[in-house]
C-alpha cells in the first residue's frame, strides 16, 4: 500500500469519525475526515480520494444523493458506506449503484479493513 493512498471519510458522528480515522491511520493510509456531503465535495477529496467511508443519514446531502451525485460526475471512487440506519432496501440501493461494501454500525474493524482493501483491489 503506497503511504500516500488518501481514504477519505464523510460521517457527522465526531466521535465515530475519530474513531474511524484512528484505525485507518494505524494501518498506513492518510485519512481526511468531513462531517458532511458537501464540506467532501468542497475540499479536493473527489479528487485525491481513494476510497471513501460514507454514512448513509447525513446532514443536508445524504450518503445515498452523494453516491448518485459522484456517479453523475462519472468518479469511480469506492464507497464504503458504515451506517446505522440501513435495512435491507437501502442496502440493496446502495449495492446496486456501485457501492464496494456496506457495513453496519457497529462493524468490526477487521470488516471494515477488509472491506477497504477489497475497495482498493488489495488481495
Amino acid at each position: 500500500m503506497p503511504k500516500d493512498t488518501l481514504i477519505s471519510i464523510v460521517d457527522d458522528d465526531n466521535a465515530l469519525r475519530i474513531s474511524l480515522e484512528d484505525l485507518i491511520q494505524a494501518v498506513g493510509y492518510r485519512v481526511q475526515v468531513f462531517s458532511s456531503a458537501e464540506a467532501f465535495l468542497r475540499s479536493d477529496g473527489l479528487r485525491e480520494s481513494a476510497c471513501l467511508i460514507l454514512d448513509l443519514r447525513l446532514p443536508g446531502m445524504s450518503g445515498l444523493e452523494l453516491q448518485a451525485h459522484l456517479a453523475t460526475a462519472n468518479s469511480r471512487i469506492p464507497i464504503i458506506f458504515v451506517t446505522a440506519h440501513g435495512d435491507e432496501n437501502l442496502q440493496s440501493r446502495a449495492l446496486a449503484s456501485g457501492a464496494s461494501a456496506f457495513l453496519h454500525k457497529p462493524c468490526y474493524e477487521q470488516d471494515l479493513l477488509n472491506a477497504v482493501d477489497a475497495a482498493l483491489g488489495h488481495s
